[in-house]
C-alpha cells in the first residue's frame, strides 16, 4: 500500500508542476527576471571574481591608458590622442547614476570612459563615451552615453537600460535634433569593450544583432538600431564585421589578466575608399585620478604622453 500511495503522490506532483519537471532533460540555461529592469538574463552563473580581479580592480584606483589615435573624419586621417579610463564603482539601478554611498541595492559596475581628441583643419574635436557595465557580466550595460563637441556645435546621446533600451539624443543637426526612441534589447558594441576586460572568453561570437557604438552612429549619421554582424574571437583578438554598414572593428588585447587593450582598428568603406581609424597603446598607470587635481599632478600627463 505504501508503494502504491507513493506512486499516486508522485503522479499528483507531476500534474501540479508539469510533466516536463519530472522528465530527465539536459541542463539548460536558467532565465531570471531582473527586478530593476525586467530584463531576461542568463542566471546560470554570475562571473566568479577571482582574488586577482579583486586585488586589481578594487584597490581604490582607476586604470588609465593613453593611445596614439588616427581618426578618420571628413574622409581624411587625423592624428590625435585617445584615453581609456576603467574603474569600478557602485551604480544606482533606478536613477542609473553613480551612487554616492554604499547600499545593498547598489549594482557593482565597471565604468569605461573613452575619450578622443583630434583636429580637423582649424577646429578641434572632442569625443567621450561612458559605459556602465555590471561586474556580474550577466546582462547588458545599464547605461551608455556619448558626447561630441566641435566648433560647429555639439551632439549628445544617452541610452538607459529599462523595460527596453530608452535612447535620447540631441544635436545641432536638423535631422538629428531632440529625439527620443526605444529599442528592443540587443548586444551593445559599447559594452563589449568592458566585457572583454572582465572575461574575454564571455564575448559573444557568431552571427549576431549588435547596436554599433553611439559615437559611430552619430559621426556616420546612421539610424540607431541593431545591425546584422559577425563576431570572431581568436587568440588576443576580437573582430566584429557589419556587412550592411561595410564596417569592421578589431580589438587587440593581452591574453592574460588584466587583459589590457593594446590597440584597435575600425575600418569602413565610403565611396569605394577604405578608411581606417586606429588606436595604439602608449602608456598606462593606476591612479585615483579624482584626487590628482593640483598643478603638481600635471606631471602624470607627461607619464601618459598626452600633453
Amino acid at each position: 500500500m505504501n508503494k502504491i500511495l507513493s506512486l499516486k503522490l508522485a503522479f499528483l506532483g507531476c500534474l501540479l508542476t508539469g510533466f516536463s519537471a519530472c522528465q530527465k532533460t539536459k541542463p539548460t540555461k536558467i532565465l531570471a527576471l531582473n527586478t530593476t529592469s525586467k530584463e531576461l538574463i542568463t542566471n546560470e552563473k554570475s562571473e566568479q571574481l577571482t582574488q586577482e580581479f579583486k586585488d586589481y580592480w578594487y584597490a581604490g584606483n582607476a586604470e588609465i591608458t593613453s593611445y596614439d589615435l588616427v581618426q578618420v573624419q571628413y574622409g581624411t586621417p587625423r592624428k590625435g590622442n585617445a584615453v581609456m579610463i576603467f574603474v569600478t564603482e557602485d551604480f544606482l539601478p533606478k536613477t542609473q547614476v553613480k551612487a554616492n554611498g554604499q547600499n545593498k541595492t547598489n549594482i557593482p559596475v565597471m565604468k569605461l570612459n573613452r575619450t578622443k581628441k583630434f583636429v580637423t583643419g582649424i577646429y578641434p574635436y572632442s569625443i567621450m563615451q561612458s559605459t556602465f557595465f555590471p561586474v556580474s557580466n550577466t546582462k547588458h550595460a545599464l547605461k551608455v552615453s556619448s558626447s561630441i563637441q566641435e566648433w560647429c556645435g555639439h551632439q549628445y546621446s544617452q541610452l538607459n537600460n529599462r523595460e527596453k533600451f530608452e535612447i535620447e539624443s540631441h544635436s545641432y543637426f536638423e535631422g538629428d535634433a531632440d529625439k527620443k526612441t526605444t529599442l528592443n534589447k540587443a548586444i551593445l558594441e559599447n559594452e563589449l569593450w568592458v566585457k572583454l576586460r572582465i572575461n574575454p572568453k564571455s564575448l559573444p561570437v557568431g552571427r549576431l544583432q549588435i547596436i554599433p557604438s553611439l559615437e559611430y552612429l552619430r559621426l556616420a549619421h546612421r539610424p540607431t538600431k541593431a545591425y546584422q554582424a559577425k563576431a570572431l574571437l581568436t587568440n588576443g583578438t576580437y573582430k566584429i564585421e557589419y556587412p550592411e554598414l561595410q564596417r569592421s572593428l578589431t580589438i587587440n588585447f593581452d591574453n592574460k589578466f588584466p587583459y589590457n587593450i593594446t590597440s584597435w582598428k575600425e575600418t569602413s568603406q565610403r565611396g569605394g575608399q577604405v578608411l581606417s581609424t586606429t588606436g595604439t597603446k602608449k602608456a598606462s598607470i593606476k591612479s585615483p585620478y579624482w584626487t590628482k587635481n593640483t598643478t603638481k599632478d600635471e606631471v602624470l600627463r607627461e607619464t601618459l604622453q598626452i600633453n
